[in-house]
């Protein structure tokens, strides 16, 4: 019955999230505010007039929580009510917490570490390379970390493209209901999240992804993890948002800076120039910022220069790209034969092995970028 009596509940969400959550906490489940729902202010003497009402005509919502009930069942999907030991508890202590949630994967939403990566959805080369090579080290370094973000166009997809390429579990928060998965683009990636983390959502079947289901769900992605991490972020965007959110609940919030020149990293260096987010070049400087080195072995891993080494295994030649492109990156090929000293017939073939590795791109008008 909880879960159904919490589906009920969920549809009264649209008048005051934070009531609706206080009065759950009070009575301790859903079952109850439904038992009481005719006379709640002995639960909740603070109860608005407007909750009041909702609650009394709740019963003609009942054939669609079943409904609702079903669909889950049939999907595969779990129910996961603010009382259940499965429910993220870091979400749990914050003041507007969902009083239920449809979760359709297998990650532990209370694993020991859990960050999210949020950005503008124009992400750049500069934003892909940091997040690349930020999730590469994070998993040398730290490998036991889920990776929140919310399966939107730019840095959320390759978030959860970098988490599942580096053995992450990573979740999507999503603006919708399971039943469909936007944008469509993303259903393949969103299918493997599926497999190596999850989905997540307060909201029920056919619902839109409407402006404002954004917002609010950055509450989620805010409230669900230890740190916020802003990768790129024009002057406003849902990214900051979701920073201010995360402040709001007294986490950490970091953030690259980028150029002055870059309209897509003033919100970060605005941030990070008015105290809103601490600044962090790499992984390492997260970690030790978190606190979290103390059972990583990140002296060993810094001893072997792992924050430096980034790409092992090259041959002597493919070393030599690489030190060339830290120089001077994004040079075209006949320019790198001549810095690097190496054939263009010989160097066309290192050049698609170091494609192949993940540590070059080749880019427009014959130029190769170095990913990190």
């Amino acid at each position: 019955m909880e879960p159904l009596n919490s589906i009920l509940l969920t549809r009264l969400s649209r008048f005051n999230l934070t009531e609706l959550a206080e009065l759950y906490r009070r009575a301790g489940s859903a079952t109850t505010i439904i038992e009481h729902r005719r006379d709640i202010r002995v639960i909740f003497p603070d109860a608005s007039t407007q909750l009041i009402q909702a609650l009394k005509g709740i019963d003609g919502l009942r054939e669609w929580a079943e409904q609702e009930m079903e669909y889950a069942r049939l999907h595969h999907i779990d129910l996961i009510c603010m009382n259940d030991e499965r429910y993220p508890q870091r979400l749990k202590d914050c003041p507007d917490a969902p009083i239920l949630l449809y979760y359709l994967g297998n990650a532990d939403l209370n694993k020991r570490h859990v960050i999210n990566i949020v950005g503008t959805r124009h992400c750049t080369n500069y934003g892909r390379d940091i997040i690349h090579s930020f999730v590469r080290e994070l998993k040398t370094l730290c490998p036991d970390v889920l990776i929140l973000s919310g399966l939107a166009y730019g840095v959320d997809v390759y978030a959860h493209r970098a988490a599942l390429k580096n053995s992450f579990e990573t979740i999507g928060v999503l603006a919708h209901g399971l039943d469909s998965i936007y944008p469509r683009g993303h259903r393949d990636t969103a299918l493997k999240m599926i497999e190596q983390g999850g989905l997540l959502t307060e909201y029920a079947t056919h619902t839109q992804p409407v402006a404002r289901n954004f917002v609010q769900r950055n509450r989620i992605v805010a409230g669900c993890a230890d740190a916020t991490i802003l990768i790129e972020s024009a002057a406003k965007g849902g990214g900051l948002i979701t920073c201010g959110i995360a402040r709001s609940y007294n986490r950490e919030v970091f953030a690259f800076p980028g150029s002055v020149y870059s309209d897509f990293s003033e919100g970060c260096n605005n941030l990070i120039r008015d105290n809103g987010a601490a600044l962090m070049t790499s992984a390492t400087d997260f970690l030790k910022a978190m606190g979290w080195d103390d059972d990583i072995k990140l002296g060993q891993a810094q001893q072997r220069g792992i924050e430096r080494t980034l790409f092992p295994d090259l041959s002597a030649e493919e070393e030599t790209i690489v030190r060339v492109l830290t120089k001077n990156n994004d040079l075209q090929i006949n320019i790198l034969s001549v810095q690097a000293n190496i054939p263009i017939s010989r160097l066309t073939g290192i050049l698609f092995t170091l494609e192949m590795k993940g540590v070059i791109r080749a880019m427009a008008g014959g130029c190769y970028h170095l990913l990190a």
